[in-house]
Protein backbone atom coordinates (compact mmCIF):
# COMPACT_ATOMS: atom_id res chain seq x y z
CA UNK A 1 0.00 0.00 0.00
CA UNK A 2 1.38 3.70 -1.08
CA UNK A 3 1.52 6.41 1.56
CA UNK A 4 0.24 9.59 0.38
CA UNK A 5 -0.04 13.39 1.33
CA UNK A 6 -2.52 15.92 0.45
CA UNK A 7 -1.54 19.33 2.32
CA UNK A 8 -4.88 21.58 1.49
CA UNK A 9 -4.55 25.62 2.38
CA UNK A 10 -4.64 28.62 0.20
CA UNK A 11 -1.97 30.17 2.86
CA UNK A 12 0.62 27.44 1.84
CA UNK A 13 0.23 28.37 -2.05
CA UNK A 14 0.57 31.95 -1.65
CA UNK A 15 3.35 31.95 0.69
CA UNK A 16 1.47 33.27 4.30
CA UNK A 17 2.97 30.38 5.55
CA UNK A 18 5.46 27.40 5.00
CA UNK A 19 4.61 23.96 4.78
CA UNK A 20 5.97 22.19 7.42
CA UNK A 21 3.29 18.95 7.01
CA UNK A 22 5.91 17.44 3.73
CA UNK A 23 9.21 16.90 5.79
CA UNK A 24 7.29 16.08 9.23
CA UNK A 25 5.26 13.19 7.35
CA UNK A 26 8.03 11.86 6.18
CA UNK A 27 10.00 11.97 9.48
CA UNK A 28 6.94 10.11 11.14
CA UNK A 29 6.77 7.54 8.11
CA UNK A 30 10.72 6.70 8.28
CA UNK A 31 10.69 6.20 11.60
CA UNK A 32 8.69 3.32 11.22
CA UNK A 33 10.48 1.67 8.44
CA UNK A 34 8.06 3.03 5.97
CA UNK A 35 8.24 5.71 3.31
CA UNK A 36 5.69 8.86 1.48
CA UNK A 37 5.30 7.57 -2.24
CA UNK A 38 3.71 10.64 -3.14
CA UNK A 39 2.25 14.37 -2.29
CA UNK A 40 0.15 17.13 -3.51
CA UNK A 41 -0.55 20.60 -2.52
CA UNK A 42 -4.11 21.68 -2.89
CA UNK A 43 -5.48 25.52 -2.53
CA UNK A 44 -9.28 26.14 -1.22
CA UNK A 45 -11.18 25.43 -3.97
CA UNK A 46 -13.99 23.46 -3.18
CA UNK A 47 -13.99 21.57 -7.17
CA UNK A 48 -10.39 20.86 -7.04
CA UNK A 49 -10.09 19.11 -3.64
CA UNK A 50 -13.49 17.47 -4.59
CA UNK A 51 -11.69 16.16 -7.97
CA UNK A 52 -8.62 15.04 -6.04
CA UNK A 53 -10.15 13.23 -3.10
CA UNK A 54 -12.50 11.54 -5.81
CA UNK A 55 -9.06 10.08 -7.47
CA UNK A 56 -7.14 9.22 -4.39
CA UNK A 57 -9.95 7.64 -2.59
CA UNK A 58 -10.21 5.27 -5.47
CA UNK A 59 -6.44 4.64 -5.53
CA UNK A 60 -6.07 2.19 -2.72
CA UNK A 61 -3.60 4.29 -0.86
CA UNK A 62 -3.17 4.99 3.07
CA UNK A 63 -3.57 9.08 2.60
CA UNK A 64 -3.13 11.74 5.05
CA UNK A 65 -5.11 15.08 4.62
CA UNK A 66 -4.33 18.61 6.40
CA UNK A 67 -6.22 21.41 6.82
CA UNK A 68 -9.72 22.42 5.84
CA UNK A 69 -12.05 20.88 8.00
CA UNK A 70 -12.86 23.77 10.44
CA UNK A 71 -15.87 25.32 10.20
CA UNK A 72 -15.09 28.62 8.87
CA UNK A 73 -16.21 29.86 5.36
CA UNK A 74 -12.67 28.88 3.92
CA UNK A 75 -13.41 24.85 5.32
CA UNK A 76 -14.09 22.84 2.70
CA UNK A 77 -12.39 19.23 2.99
CA UNK A 78 -15.25 17.54 5.12
CA UNK A 79 -17.91 18.67 2.56
CA UNK A 80 -15.91 17.98 -0.19
CA UNK A 81 -14.51 14.52 1.14
CA UNK A 82 -18.45 13.49 1.46
CA UNK A 83 -18.99 14.62 -2.24
CA UNK A 84 -16.21 12.69 -3.64
CA UNK A 85 -17.96 9.84 -2.07
CA UNK A 86 -21.46 10.69 -2.78
CA UNK A 87 -22.80 10.37 0.44
CA UNK A 88 -24.18 13.30 3.02
CA UNK A 89 -22.53 14.91 5.86
CA UNK A 90 -23.89 13.99 9.32
CA UNK A 91 -22.86 14.54 13.02
CA UNK A 92 -20.60 12.10 14.49
CA UNK A 93 -22.05 11.13 17.78
CA UNK A 94 -18.91 10.84 19.34
CA UNK A 95 -17.61 13.77 17.93
CA UNK A 96 -20.37 15.69 19.14
CA UNK A 97 -19.75 14.61 22.62
CA UNK A 98 -16.13 15.38 22.28
CA UNK A 99 -17.26 19.46 21.47
CA UNK A 100 -19.47 19.60 23.93
CA UNK A 101 -17.08 18.87 26.30
CA UNK A 102 -14.69 21.14 24.69
CA UNK A 103 -17.39 23.91 25.27
CA UNK A 104 -18.05 23.47 28.73
CA UNK A 105 -14.51 23.07 29.78
CA UNK A 106 -13.87 26.66 28.28
CA UNK A 107 -16.88 28.21 29.63
CA UNK A 108 -16.23 31.17 32.16
CA UNK A 109 -19.79 32.31 32.70
CA UNK A 110 -21.27 32.47 36.34
CA UNK A 111 -24.39 30.28 34.75
CA UNK A 112 -24.54 26.84 32.81
CA UNK A 113 -22.96 26.67 29.76
CA UNK A 114 -25.79 27.06 26.92
CA UNK A 115 -25.23 23.97 24.31
CA UNK A 116 -28.20 25.43 22.44
CA UNK A 117 -26.46 28.45 21.66
CA UNK A 118 -26.58 29.72 17.84
CA UNK A 119 -22.42 29.82 18.52
CA UNK A 120 -22.16 26.23 20.11
CA UNK A 121 -24.61 24.51 17.88
CA UNK A 122 -22.24 26.41 14.91
CA UNK A 123 -19.24 24.64 16.78
CA UNK A 124 -20.91 20.74 16.31
CA UNK A 125 -20.46 21.89 12.64
CA UNK A 126 -16.49 20.58 13.62
CA UNK A 127 -17.82 17.25 14.15
CA UNK A 128 -20.12 16.98 11.05
CA UNK A 129 -18.28 13.95 8.76
CA UNK A 130 -19.26 11.95 5.88
CA UNK A 131 -21.67 9.15 6.52
CA UNK A 132 -19.36 6.43 7.49
CA UNK A 133 -16.07 8.07 9.21
CA UNK A 134 -14.53 7.32 12.16
CA UNK A 135 -12.87 10.41 14.40
CA UNK A 136 -9.28 10.58 15.15
CA UNK A 137 -8.64 11.70 18.92
CA UNK A 138 -6.79 14.78 19.05
CA UNK A 139 -4.96 15.36 22.20
CA UNK A 140 -4.48 19.26 22.18
CA UNK A 141 -8.45 20.15 22.46
CA UNK A 142 -10.24 17.11 21.96
CA UNK A 143 -11.55 18.19 18.64
CA UNK A 144 -11.71 15.08 16.47
CA UNK A 145 -10.19 14.07 13.22
CA UNK A 146 -11.92 11.62 11.27
CA UNK A 147 -10.99 8.73 8.83
CA UNK A 148 -12.37 7.58 5.41
CA UNK A 149 -11.24 4.19 5.23
CA UNK A 150 -7.36 4.62 4.78
CA UNK A 151 -7.67 8.57 4.20
CA UNK A 152 -7.26 9.91 7.33
CA UNK A 153 -8.52 13.87 7.80
CA UNK A 154 -6.22 15.93 10.17
CA UNK A 155 -6.50 19.80 11.00
CA UNK A 156 -3.84 22.12 9.18
CA UNK A 157 -2.40 23.01 12.35
CA UNK A 158 1.08 21.29 12.96
CA UNK A 159 0.87 20.91 16.89
CA UNK A 160 -2.47 19.02 16.77
CA UNK A 161 -2.04 17.30 13.25
CA UNK A 162 1.39 15.30 13.70
CA UNK A 163 0.56 13.62 17.07
CA UNK A 164 -2.96 12.80 15.22
CA UNK A 165 -1.03 11.27 12.56
CA UNK A 166 1.25 9.62 14.68
CA UNK A 167 -2.19 7.83 16.42
CA UNK A 168 -3.33 6.77 12.82
CA UNK A 169 0.15 5.08 12.40
CA UNK A 170 0.80 3.19 15.49
CA UNK A 171 -2.91 2.43 15.70
CA UNK A 172 -4.25 1.24 12.35
CA UNK A 173 -0.87 0.49 10.57
CA UNK A 174 1.31 -1.14 12.94
CA UNK A 175 0.97 -4.11 11.24
CA UNK A 176 3.31 -2.43 8.49
CA UNK A 177 6.08 -0.81 10.57
CA UNK A 178 9.46 -1.91 9.31
CA UNK A 179 7.53 -5.09 7.48
CA UNK A 180 9.54 -4.29 4.26
CA UNK A 181 13.79 -3.89 4.87
CA UNK A 182 14.69 -1.45 3.53
CA UNK A 183 18.73 0.29 2.85
CA UNK A 184 20.32 3.13 0.93
CA UNK A 185 23.82 3.61 -0.07
CA UNK A 186 25.21 6.46 -1.65
CA UNK A 187 28.71 7.87 -3.19
CA UNK A 188 29.62 11.20 -4.49
CA UNK A 189 30.76 11.24 -7.69
CA UNK A 190 33.38 13.90 -9.34
CA UNK A 191 34.49 15.02 -12.81
CA UNK A 192 32.21 12.59 -14.64
CA UNK A 193 28.70 13.90 -15.89
CA UNK A 194 25.01 12.01 -15.42
CA UNK A 195 24.99 11.20 -19.41
CA UNK A 196 27.99 9.24 -18.91
CA UNK A 197 26.55 7.61 -15.47
CA UNK A 198 23.42 6.56 -17.26
CA UNK A 199 24.41 3.00 -18.87
CA UNK A 200 26.01 1.79 -16.00
CA UNK A 201 22.59 2.97 -13.61
CA UNK A 202 20.71 1.35 -16.33
CA UNK A 203 22.84 -1.90 -16.00
CA UNK A 204 22.55 -2.17 -11.56
CA UNK A 205 18.73 -1.60 -12.22
CA UNK A 206 18.87 -4.55 -14.37
CA UNK A 207 21.04 -6.79 -12.92
CA UNK A 208 19.72 -6.65 -9.63
CA UNK A 209 15.66 -6.65 -10.05
CA UNK A 210 13.91 -4.70 -6.89
CA UNK A 211 16.99 -2.38 -6.61
CA UNK A 212 16.87 1.11 -7.73
CA UNK A 213 19.36 3.47 -8.39
CA UNK A 214 19.12 7.18 -7.93
CA UNK A 215 21.21 10.18 -9.06
CA UNK A 216 21.29 13.63 -7.38
CA UNK A 217 23.33 16.08 -9.33
CA UNK A 218 24.80 19.37 -7.63
CA UNK A 219 26.70 22.22 -9.36
CA UNK A 220 28.26 22.64 -5.75
CA UNK A 221 26.95 23.40 -2.00
CA UNK A 222 29.04 25.93 -0.64
CA UNK A 223 26.69 26.41 2.58
CA UNK A 224 27.88 22.39 2.98
CA UNK A 225 31.22 22.74 2.31
CA UNK A 226 34.40 20.50 2.56
CA UNK A 227 33.66 18.26 -0.97
CA UNK A 228 29.70 19.42 -1.24
CA UNK A 229 31.44 22.57 -2.13
CA UNK A 230 32.34 20.67 -5.21
CA UNK A 231 30.15 20.00 -8.48
CA UNK A 232 29.13 16.25 -8.14
CA UNK A 233 26.83 13.86 -8.28
CA UNK A 234 25.58 12.00 -5.12
CA UNK A 235 24.76 8.30 -6.63
CA UNK A 236 23.26 5.61 -4.89
CA UNK A 237 20.88 2.44 -4.59
CA UNK A 238 18.22 1.63 -2.39
CA UNK A 239 16.03 -1.37 -2.22
CA UNK A 240 16.56 -4.84 0.40
CA UNK A 241 19.65 -4.69 2.15
CA UNK A 242 21.36 -7.59 0.54
CA UNK A 243 20.26 -7.06 -2.96
CA UNK A 244 21.81 -3.09 -2.40
CA UNK A 245 25.21 -4.30 -0.76
CA UNK A 246 25.76 -6.15 -3.91
CA UNK A 247 24.73 -3.77 -6.32
CA UNK A 248 26.48 -0.75 -4.38
CA UNK A 249 29.79 -2.87 -4.71
CA UNK A 250 28.77 -2.74 -8.84
CA UNK A 251 28.14 0.75 -8.64
CA UNK A 252 31.21 1.95 -7.35
CA UNK A 253 33.18 -0.25 -9.29
CA UNK A 254 31.58 1.04 -12.55
CA UNK A 255 32.67 4.18 -11.51
CA UNK A 256 36.26 3.40 -10.95
CA UNK A 257 35.94 2.19 -14.72
CA UNK A 258 34.45 5.23 -15.84
CA UNK A 259 37.73 7.41 -14.72
CA UNK A 260 35.30 9.08 -12.06
CA UNK A 261 36.97 10.53 -8.52
CA UNK A 262 34.94 9.14 -5.72
CA UNK A 263 34.02 10.22 -2.53
CA UNK A 264 32.55 7.50 -0.07
CA UNK A 265 30.03 9.34 3.39
CA UNK A 266 31.10 6.97 6.01
CA UNK A 267 28.96 5.97 8.63
CA UNK A 268 29.82 8.64 10.94
CA UNK A 269 28.57 11.33 8.45
CA UNK A 270 32.01 12.19 7.33
CA UNK A 271 33.63 11.22 3.76
CA UNK A 272 36.56 9.01 3.15
CA UNK A 273 37.90 9.05 -0.42
CA UNK A 274 37.47 6.41 -2.80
Amino acid sequence: MAFGVIIIGDEILSGRRTDKHLAKVIELLTARGLSLDWAEYVGDDPARITATLRRTLASGDIVFSTGGIGATPDDHTRQCAAAALGVPLELHPDAKVLIQQRISDMHQGDGPVDLDSPENRHRLNMGTFPRGATIIPNGYNTIPGFSLGDHHFVPGFPVMAWPMIEWVLDTKYEHLHHATPHAEKSLLVFELPESTLTPLMEKIEHDFPGVRVFSLPSVGDAERGGVYARRHIDLGVKGEPEAVQAAFVKLREGVHLLGGDIVEPDATGGQKAG
